[in-house]
């Protein structure tokens, strides 16, 4: 009896530490499974809170321009608008506009002054004024012929004065265009554009009301879908 105890206990303490030892081996395997998971829980929380801060920063960083004070700022400063709108790429093109106006307004009107003074010289019977000789070749005569060179001194005289007018009129237009474009582009700013731009063609059946029937046909057809 008593070694049928003792096998029994025996027995009893090499299960236990048989259980223990898988226990051991299995706690390993379980501990993993659990920092796995927890490592991809994390990652996809880290992941959600970037994408949230990415969105977030998109959004507030979003600039919407105000058509109103676009406008003024371009009245007050040519190119002020572009400047608020943030369409730097425009202001080459707008100083370039005024600068070739500036240009064509100081040629024509040195021009128109300098043939307006020589139409006066010519014109009057004082010898001593000959600005006019300024205009032609050197040494070049023009005893004999002076009502041609008066007829043309002026025609010359009045096609620089219709030109400084239209460089100023051309000045007031670039600026006028800037305005216009300013506040344009900050009323457009919020308008939304597809990207998807194109032109599907599919057959349809087109249900159309007959006058000899009475009643409706069922006729084919070609569908136009343009999406944007």
């Amino acid at each position: 009896m008593r070694i049928l105890l003792l096998s029994l206990a025996a027995w009893c303490g090499g299960a236990n530490v048989l259980w223990a030892q898988e226990r051991e081996v299995a706690l390993p395997d379980s501990a993993d499974h659990l920092v796995l998971a927890d490592s991809a829980r994390i990652v996809s929380v880290s992941d959600s809170l970037l994408q949230a801060s990415i969105e977030s920063s998109l959004n507030r960083e979003r600039f919407v321009p105000d058509p109103i004070r676009a406008m003024w700022l371009g009245l007050v400063f040519p190119g002020g608008g572009q400047i608020y709108n943030h369409k730097y790429w425009k202001l080459p093109i707008i100083y370039g506009g005024f600068l070739g106006c500036v240009y064509a307004l100081t040629w024509n009107t040195q021009m128109l002054h300098d043939y307006s003074q020589a139409y006066l010289d010519i014109m009057d019977s004082d010898p001593s004024t000959k600005s006019y000789e300024k205009m032609l070749p050197i040494g070049y005569d023009i005893s004999g012929r002076e009502e041609r060179f008066k007829n043309i001194f002026k025609n010359k005289k009045n096609f620089f004065r219709r030109n400084r007018d239209l460089s100023i009129f051309a000045f007031a237009g670039v600026y006028l265009l800037a305005v216009i474009d300013a506040y344009v582009d900050a009323e457009l700013s919020t308008f939304d554009i597809s990207d998807d731009l194109s032109l599907h063609l599919e057959p349809t059946i087109i249900q159309t009301t007959s006058a000899k029937t009475l009643g409706r046909e069922v006729v084919p057809g070609v569908k136009f879908t343009l999406s944007y």
